[in-house]
C-alpha cells in the first residue's frame, strides 16, 4: 500500500492519497506521484521520505521545486547497523545533535567534527555522510513545526493502523474492497491527527522558503549562454585623422 499525508496552509494534516501498491520502486512512486498532480497537488515546499532509491528518484523528478526530508528514525537504524554496540550510545547523541542543529551551518560543523572523531568508523561514517543534506532540510523550517516534519512517523503509524485492521479478516475479499476498507480507517485516524501552529511569522518564513525553491530550480533549469562575444574593432572616420 501507498500512501501520503501532508500539511496544509493552514496547519491541518490530511490524508492526500492512498493507492495499491508493492514496492517502493521509481515506476510505482512516480505514478502514485504523477496521480497527486492530475488531481491539482502542486509542488510541495517538503517531501519526507525514507532512503528508497526509486522512491527518492520520484520524488526528484516528479517535485522538482521542492525540498526533501530523510526520515530520521530510518537513518538512525541505517546508523546503529554500522556502528559497535558499546559506541552506539555516544555516536547516535552526536548524530542527533547534527541533525537537531539549531541551523543547517551548525549541523554540517557537527557533522564534520564527527567525520574527524570517528575515523576508525568508515561504514558509519560513509553512512552519516550519505544524503547528509536531505537529512538536515527540516532546519530551514520554522522551530515549532521541524518535530512533525523530520520523520514518516505519521505514516508508519497509518500503516500499523491498516495492520490492525485488515488483521482480522481472514480472507480479503479483492484489492477494491481492501482499498475501502483501509481508505475508510485511514480517514477515521486522519480525524484524530493534530495540526500545526501557523503564526504570521511562520507563515512569512515559508512563503520565503518557496520563493528560495523557486529561485534555486530557475537557476538551475535556465539555459545557459554562450560567453563568445565578438569584439567588434571601432573604425576611424578619415574626418578625424589628423
Amino acid at each position: 500500500m501507498l500512501a501520503a499525508w501532508g500539511v496544509l496552509a493552514d496547519g491541518h494534516k490530511v490524508l492526500l492519497h492512498l493507492a495499491p501498491g508493492t514496492k517502493e520502486d521509481t515506476a510505482s512512486c512516480r505514478e502514485f506521484f504523477q496521480d497527486l498532480r492530475r488531481r491539482g497537488l502542486p509542488d510541495p515546499l517538503l517531501v519526507v521520505s525514507d532512503g528508497a532509491p526509486g522512491l527518492i528518484r520520484a520524488i526528484e523528478e516528479c517535485f522538482p521545486r521542492s525540498a526533501r526530508q530523510r526520515c530520521l528514525v530510518h537513518k538512525l537504524r541505517n546508523l546503529q547497523s554500522k556502528v559497535p554496540e558499546d559506541q552506539w550510545p555516544e555516536f547516535k547523541a552526536r548524530a542527533i545533535a547534527c541533525y537537531q542543529a539549531a541551523s543547517p551551518a551548525l549541523g554540517r560543523l557537527l557533522r564534520d567534527d564527527m567525520m574527524e572523531f570517528y575515523g576508525a568508523l568508515p561504514s558509519a561514517l560513509a553512512c552519516l555522510q550519505d544524503d547528509f543534506e536531505a537529512c538536515i532540510a527540516h532546519l530551514r523550517f520554522p522551530l515549532a513545526h521541524r518535530r512533525a516534519i523530520r520523520t514518516t512517523n505519521l505514516l508508519e503509524r497509518l500503516f500499523g493502523e491498516e495492520r490492525r485492521r485488515t488483521k482480522v479478516i481472514p480472507h480479503a475479499f479483492g484489492e477494491r474492497a481492501v482499498l475501502k476498507l483501509m481508505y475508510a480507517a485511514l480517514i477515521r485516524a486522519a480525524e484524530r491527527w493534530r495540526g500545526l501552529r501557523m503564526t504570521e511569522f511562520e507563515r512569512r518564513q515559508l512563503t520565503a522558503i518557496r520563493n528560495e525553491l523557486d529561485r534555486a530550480h530557475a537557476e538551475r533549469t535556465a539555459p545557459v549562454v554562450s560567453a563568445n562575444v565578438t569584439a567588434t574593432s571601432t573604425r576611424l572616420s578619415s574626418k578625424s585623422r589628423t
